[in-house]
């Protein structure tokens, strides 16, 4: 089917090749990332004046002012500590830190616009996290999800795709889908890598633990719920009544559960292997 005017809704070309790419790394549906692009380039949608500011990145001297900026820039920053010790330790890989850049509305990063409506998600282009500052309320607000932990969870899975980029993974990856047969075998690669990393925020939560201490009674409840309530069955349930386990491309509620639940209680790398598994 032809696109008029050279794109989807007026995208180029080259927007909606970067588009593709960032839905195949992060299993984000294409159509929700052309909307979103459509609005930023037209102006519609939430109105809002895009924000690249620079100054939103938190690895920076001057640090996030608002308390959800402030709570990002802490748990990345012990991301940071947790990870550079632990991954020359178990994969014998040195850790290069990401960026994690927060915004509101929306902004641009190497993969193209980033925009609120499509959640937070790593760019391997450019090696950084993307967060709309508005997302934790909307967690609670559309899920009710709550809790400092449950954001943690969400910020730590985004590092672990991160994690899976240093490691050489997240490429071979998206190779491996971009050579898929079908749709089908490209969405079970997704799912993969997407539990995958939500097994990689465990072994951060484990880890991060044992060196601080940091956790409290019922903070692994608020990760559990997390997980639970943006698994794919679930959100399909929410929106059309019935889940379609072919279209999955982040993993059930259950998997997404029991693969951060795999990694917290080994604290391992190696126990995330989601590739060597039968069944996810």
């Amino acid at each position: 089917m032809g696109f008029p005017g050279g794109g989807a809704g007026g995208l180029g070309i080259g927007a909606i090749v970067v588009i593709l790419i960032i839905s195949w790394v992060t299993g984000i549906n294409p159509a929700i990332l052309m909307g979103g692009a459509e609005q930023m380039t037209r102006g519609g949608g939430s109105q809002r004046e895009e924000q690249a500011d620079p100054q939103t990145q938190t690895r920076r001297k001057t640090a996030p002012t608002d308390d959800s900026g402030r709570f990002a820039s802490k748990i990345l920053g012990n991301t940071e500590d947790v990870w550079s010790q632990i991954l020359p330790n178990q994969t014998g890989k040195q850790y290069t830190p990401t960026t994690m850049v927060l915004y509101t509305g929306g902004t641009r990063s190497g993969c193209g616009s980033a925009q609120a409506a499509m959640g937070p998600f790593y760019c391997p282009l450019d090696k950084k996290v993307y967060l709309d500052t508005g997302f934790f309320k909307e967690m609670e607000q559309k899920f009710g999800v709550k809790g400092d932990f449950a954001y943690a969870y969400v910020i730590a899975h985004e590092v672990g795709h991160h994690v899976q980029d240093v490691l050489g993974i997240l490429g071979k990856v998206q190779a491996r889908q971009q050579q898929a047969s079908s749709k089908r075998d490209a969405n079970a690669l997704s799912v993969r890598i997407e539990l995958m990393a939500d097994c990689l925020a465990g072994v951060w939560a484990k880890n991060s633990n044992d060196k601080y201490n940091s956790l409290e009674q019922g903070d692994i409840d608020e990760a559990m719920n997390a997980a639970s309530a943006i698994g794919d069955d679930k959100l399909q349930k929410q929106s059309q009544g019935y889940a379609v386990p072919d279209s999955f491309t982040h993993g059930s509620s259950e998997q997404r559960q029991r693969w951060f639940m795999n990694g917290y209680k080994s604290g391992q790398t190696k126990s995330c292997d989601t590739f060597r598994t039968a069944n996810n």
